[in-house]
């Protein structure tokens, strides 16, 4: 049991820090071969920072537990409502303000609703994984056309402030060399996959000693460990005013964690789902989703986050632990 334990924590460790490493090197390449800030941010960065659930959950699924990456998918997606948002809003309220992310969610609600439709019969298959693959591909081709779109339009007289803050973010004086971020790009991939192979070891081995599910582990344990990317790439992003590129993150990650890892996961191991998932998670999942666009829409002028809101994020958030930890005993 010790050593689970000291694996999860090392393997959090390794994980957190490789995948910033990954998505900074790939960052770093694809703006060395031109690609403008705004599509790099949307994709690679926005994208990147599910890089620890993918590999978490592939690596799971080739190991015959579909449920710990199923739960390792949709517990990211309520962390990163829940925890990182939550956290983010009370360090100082968010303000969106950029058209692109007020297109974004409606996708990211349209991806749990198709990850809804395709689990409501408790069986995860791989056609199913590869409609919900297809369906990243082409959220994927959309993202890319609405940064070219937005680049190109020369009728706006400013930029949209997504687009100014990758911009800052993303500046080509400031990326590193081209050979250094191709071996943090090598290097953080090998991590990750080694980090996640000894996270999702340690995870199985305390679940069998402890009796608790995989789907428990991985809505739990796992999910924030996967998560942390996000919270310190959304915390940092609050720190410098960059609020578009917090919230961007949380979207974009949510979006993939929905469609791509579900998917891989479902395409590498096919398995029966929990129905805790369908009765529980997934309307957990959907609803706190729905929460955050009231809470966002809820008042005049720009869509907004407050303190309040973000307490009441994190503390329904902490309330759906302490319920899962109940179920588990």
């Amino acid at each position: 049991m010790l050593q689970a334990i000291l694996a999860i924590l090392i393997g959090f460790i390794i994980l957190a820090w490789s995948a910033d490493r990954f998505v900074n090197g790939a960052a770093a390449i694809a703006r060395h071969l031109g690609i403008s800030p705004l599509i790099v941010g949307l994709v690679i960065v926005g994208f990147g920072t599910s890089a620890p659930e993918l590999v978490v959950s592939a690596i799971a699924a080739l190991a015959g537990n579909t449920n710990l990456a199923i739960g390792n998918a949709i517990g990211s997606n309520i962390a990163n409502i829940g925890l990182v948002l939550g956290i983010a809003a009370i360090i100082s309220p968010l303000l969106i303000t950029s058209s692109i992310l007020k297109r974004e969610y409606p996708l990211m609600i349209a991806a749990m609703a198709l990850v809804f439709i395709i689990l409501i019969n408790g069986e995860l298959g791989i056609l199913k994984g590869i409609i919900l693959l297809a369906s990243l591909f082409g959220v994927l081709a959309w993202t890319v056309f609405t940064g070219v779109r937005e680049g190109r339009d020369t009728t706006a007289t400013v930029n949209d402030p997504l687009e100014t803050e990758f911009e800052s973010e993303l500046a080509l004086d400031d990326i590193m060399p081209k050979a250094k971020a191709i071996f943090w790009l090598l290097v953080g991939g090998i991590l990750l996959v080694l980090s996640s192979r000894i996270l999702v070891w340690g995870a199985t081995i305390i679940a069998t000693s402890l009796g608790i599910s995989d789907l428990i582990i991985g809505l739990t344990i796992v999910a924030i460990g996967t998560s942390l990317p996000e919270v310190a790439a959304s915390v940092a992003s609050v720190l410098k005013g960059e609020n578009d590129i917090a919230i961007g993150n949380v979207l974009g990650s949510n979006i993939f964690n929905s469609l791509g890892v579900i998917g891989l996961a479902a395409i590498i191991h096919p398995a029966t789902v929990s129905t805790d998932v369908l009765h529980r998670d997934l309307p957990v999942m959907i609803g706190i989703s729905i929460l955050l666009y009231i809470l966002l829409y809820s008042h005049k002028g720009e869509p907004s986050l407050s303190r309040i809101s973000g307490f009441l994020l994190l503390s329904l958030y902490v309330a759906y632990l302490v319920i899962l930890g109940v179920q588990a005993m």
